[in-house]
């Protein structure tokens, strides 16, 4: 009998040494979390989390137990929240090559979804954020649970417990004070979960000063109170098309793997727009963002604001901010927007823009296939606008159209089919077949870098073959890219430019913009000048209004 009560003994003996060592790990791992998910090694783990010796000294003044609980919970939400932080910072820097803002960035997380679901399909989307949404819910579970485990054990064996808190806490603070290191750039003494939450408050402090400037740069805006025959006087009788070439950004065009071939047709471009008597103007322009949300680079432009947050963005589109569109509209043009991707209504379209006419994948008759985000090819938009906009008679008319088939993830690919024969789009129907899935390109980022590359040259030669096919003496191009590509194709540190031009027949217009010294042709250099796009409005309005 007594053996087997001994047996037991053991046994429970072995349970409480694997359940409390489970803990300490479960704890330690939790505080050591936000500096793993940054440093992205493994070594991040050789180092003493200042946060789990605090969690464990605060639990041991409580007498308590019930408050015990309430804090070891609170303790746990702070840990696993400053983790999640750390993984939203990696993937927007990942991205957007920028960290995640704690006050204006959780729209884009439903714009994200919204990328993942075209990529992988609703179900997989949802699955894979069910998961997360789990795996969060489980580690808050389980770092209350250790957190209280140990303090149980401590409780029972104080004087150990007092020896060792003591010794860890020695450690840290002389580690801290040496800043030894037992990994280059991983410090012993660690606070990353402390770092974090501090970085994040920060963080919200310098947003809410940053958004009351810029409401305060809103109100103050003296083109919107020109006469209409002050506005584009330089440009009367011209059709304006702004075209927004999705990712299209300095990556492209230089020093890069892929940059060769799209410098190839750009080069060629020059030449065949020479040919055709078409002049060009290029430099850059720095958008407010990077990897993706295009719309707060298209909002940028037109309202001469910097729209670097989908905040901004919401306040701007609720305002009466004067918007190029606006221009254009109190100037006599019939104004116009295409966004191939969309498939809803667009309210903001009439509330902010004030477009006389809104175009997108369900009102253009297309009826050929989807190219995964891009829902439409590039060849069939511009040839959309010729036959419904262009050829016939028409008021001058301004628009500003998206042109998506450069949108991640960049597979598969369509390509040019003779003009004629672009109908409504059933012609592309073998095209997407012919790619490969995005599933399958994006285990490799060579690949994907390539097919981002095939992508603007494809986009790039539409535009170049649509002004030599139908060869407008009247049409005014200002062709420009919303953000650089994500950072799989961009590389880490990359700049937020990307590659402006304006093109047109009509020498006067491009005399207009001499002042601005921009480079001749489509490739501009690395020596081109460079704007910040918030200040194209104020620009384009001064060059063709009166001098």
């Amino acid at each position: 009998m007594s053996e087997r009560s001994d047996a037991r003994d053991d046994d429970r003996r072995a349970v409480v040494v694997v359940a409390t060592t489970a803990a300490v790990l479960v704890l330690f791992v939790a505080a050591l979390a936000p500096g793993l998910i940054a440093s992205g090694s493994g070594l991040a783990l050789l180092r003493v989390p200042v946060e789990a010796v605090l969690g464990l000294l605060v639990l041991a003044l409580l007498p308590w137990a019930f408050a015990r609980r309430i804090v070891a919970a609170f303790i746990a939400v702070l840990l696993v929240a400053a983790a999640v932080l750390a993984a939203l910072d990696k993937g927007f820097e990942t991205t957007l090559s920028r960290p995640f803002n704690i006050v204006t960035d959780w729209p884009e997380l439903r714009d994200a979804y919204g990328v993942l679901s075209d990529s992988a399909g609703g179900f997989g989307a949802a699955g894979l954020v069910a998961l997360l949404l789990l795996a969060v819910a489980a580690a808050l579970v389980a770092v209350t649970w250790a957190l209280l485990r140990i303090d149980r054990v401590l409780r029972t064996h104080r004087r150990a417990a007092l020896i060792g808190g003591s010794s860890v806490t020695a450690v840290w603070v002389v580690a801290a004070l040496v800043g030894a290191q037992l990994v280059p750039g991983e410090p012993v003494a660690a606070s990353s979960v402390i770092g974090t939450l501090e970085q994040k408050a920060v963080q919200a402090g310098v947003t809410a000063h940053d958004q009351a400037a810029f409401a305060k740069a809103a109100v103050s805006d003296p083109y919107a109170k020109l006469p209409a025959s002050d506005l584009l006087t330089g440009l009367k009788g011209k059709d304006v098309i702004v075209a927004f070439i999705e990712s299209y950004g300095q990556v492209a065009v230089q020093n890069t793997s892929f940059s060769s071939g799209v410098d190839k047709v750009l080069n060629s471009g020059n030449a065949q727009l020479a040919k055709a008597g078409y002049s060009e103007r290029s430099a850059f322009l720095t958008s407010p963002t990077f990897g993706g949300i295009s719309w707060l680079a298209h909002s940028t432009l037109q309202s001469g604001l910097w729209v670097d947050s989908q905040q901004k963005y919401d306040r701007v589109t609720s305002s009466d901010r004067f918007t190029l569109s606006d221009a254009f509209k109190k100037a006599g043009w019939r104004t116009l927007s295409d966004v191939p991707s969309d498939a809803a209504p667009w309210p903001v379209g009439k509330s902010f823009y004030h477009y006389d006419t809104l175009l997108n994948s369900q009102n253009v008759g297309y009826q050929g296939p989807r190219f995964s985000y891009a829902r439409i090819p590039d060849q069939f938009t511009w040839n959309y606008l010729q036959q419904h906009e262009l050829a016939s008679p028409h008021k001058p008319f301004m628009a500003e159209v998206d042109f998506v088939s450069s949108h991640t993830p960049w597979t598969p690919l369509p390509h040019l089919v003779p003009w004629s024969s672009v109908g409504d789009g059933s012609v592309y129907d073998p095209q997407p077949a012919e790619g490969l899935p995005p599933s399958v390109v994006w285990q490799n980022p060579r690949h994907v870098q390539q097919l981002y590359g095939e992508s603007v040259q494809y986009t790039m030669s539409t535009l170049f073959s649509f002004l030599t096919t139908f060869n407008d003496p009247n049409l005014v191009l200002v062709v420009l890219g919303d953000h650089q590509p994500a950072t799989v194709v961009s590389g880490s540190g990359a700049n937020h430019d990307v590659p402006i031009s304006i093109i047109s027949k009509d020498k006067g217009v491009i005399a207009g913009i001499d002042s601005w010294h921009w480079q001749q042709g489509v490739f501009p250099s690395p020596a081109a000048p460079v704007w910040r796009m918030d200040a194209f409005r104020n620009r384009f309005l001064t060059a063709y209004g009166p001098q």
